[in-house]
């Protein structure tokens, strides 16, 4: 599968988390994996408006997309806060601190980068070669 990139910033409110959505489903729409990345972008984006600067008022947040052979990579880069986005354990009665424990099981992988100034929020997934996926 070709290398390519793609990336595309939105205004930090809640109303943006639904486009950030519709900008994954429309760069993959026939890929299996779809949905997994939809899932992972609405929670880090989500978090990224929740905990950090880019949820105050004119704050921002981009959302990067990169295919690199069987592999997809998105982040989520936001404007920083005062703490790193960590994994919680899991609350069943809980809305709150369930977005990272379900990143973690869709990914292969995840991880943060950056500090209070600004952070990028990652999430690997391993893509199945399918004819959909190829163009």
């Amino acid at each position: 599968m070709p290398s390519w990139r793609m990336s595309r910033t939105f205004p930090g409110s809640p109303v943006a988390i639904a486009e950030a959505r519709r900008f994954i489903t429309t760069l993959l729409r026939t890929w299996p994996i779809t949905e997994d990345a939809e899932l992972i972008i609405s929670e880090l984006a989500t978090n990224a408006i929740r905990h950090s600067a880019s949820g105050r008022f004119g704050g921002s947040f981009t959302v990067s997309v990169h295919v690199d052979g069987d592999r997809l990579w998105v982040g989520v880069l936001d404007q920083g806060g005062p703490s790193l986005p960590r994994l919680l354990p899991p609350q069943e009665d809980e809305e709150d601190g369930r977005g990272l424990n379900l990143v973690t099981k869709l990914a292969a992988d995840w991880g943060v980068a950056g500090d209070y100034k600004g952070r990028i929020v990652w999430a690997a997934l391993d893509v199945k070669p399918s004819k959909a996926t190829r163009r």
